[in-house]
């Protein structure tokens, strides 16, 4: 309920413009009915493929769940058994289809997906979300692209930790970038969060917004109006209580203002 809370002050009276649906979490109706009182927010779908549970019963996708009925959370294990075993596929487009279901389901309207941490930039969950995403009106997708200089500048850490992800990263971007052109779906240009996932502060975010690139930029973060033990349990050392703040602060709004820039969601690109 925190994070849902946050995201409705967020948006309400702060300046967050869309926020991504896990349909199959604990508090996913909470969150329905909240956006459902916010049709001015826009709503993706969060899919979860990894780090979390389904949405069809664990007996009809043993191959991706274990014993406790949840997905694994070796993302690159997981890689490897969606690309290279027939029956996983099968498995993770079943899934992915009940996913997107379940989003129609809450009748809103879909403004974009993305996969949990980033499980999209690999091509058989790219392909699949693609192929049945369309068949619910997928027009959007998140292009997990950050600048490893801007990002280094503002949010700081390791600026080769940064290039070295980067450069990892680059050529299933560029795959991404190709196969979202060519089926015809919109994205971001850049995006931020990655690098300071979980401590994007007011701070923080005000040195982004004096130094972002030119084009459509996302800045994605995980608020909380609190704490609560799945937060503490999952992401003990986000900061999303500051996150939040940072979203609601007068000074941000301000900061956006006075840089020029037009807050949007992706179905505004």
């Amino acid at each position: 309920m925190p994070v849902n809370q946050a995201v409705e002050e967020a948006h309400s009276r702060g300046v967050l413009t869309s926020a991504s649906l896990m349909v199959g979490a604990p508090c996913a109706d909470d969150a329905v009915q909240r956006s459902r009182r916010l049709p001015s927010l826009r709503v993706g779908l969060h899919l979860v493929l990894v780090e979390g549970r389904p949405v069809l019963p664990p007996g009809k996708i043993p191959d991706l769940v274990g014993r406790d009925g949840n997905f694994g959370s070796h993302l690159v294990r997981a890689g490897f058994r969606f690309f290279f075993l027939p029956g996983v596929r099968r498995q993770l487009e079943s899934e992915i289809r009940a996913q997107f279901d379940a989003f129609r389901r809450t009748g809103l309207a879909l403004d974009h997906a993305n996969a949990h941490n980033h499980m999209h930039l690999h091509p058989t969950v790219l392909g699949l979300m693609l192929r049945v995403g369309r068949e619910y009106g997928l027009k959007a997708v998140r292009l997990p692209n950050e600048p490893p200089l801007r990002s280094w500048r503002a949010c700081g850490g390791s600026l080769a930790a940064n290039a070295a992800s980067r450069a990892f990263l680059s050529p299933w971007m560029a795959l991404m970038k190709l196969l979202l052109g060519r089926a015809g779906i919109k994205h971001n240009d850049f995006v931020f969060g990655m690098s300071a996932s979980g401590r994007m502060t007011l701070d923080t975010v005000e040195r982004l917004i004096g130094n972002l690139p030119g084009g459509v930029t996302e800045l994605y973060f995980h608020p909380a109006s609190s704490r609560c033990p799945e937060i503490d349990r999952d992401m003990p050392d986000y900061r999303h209580e500051e996150e939040f703040r940072a979203l609601v602060h007068p000074s941000l709004a301000r900061a956006i203002a006075a840089a020029g820039l037009e807050r949007i969601a992706f179905a505004d690109i």
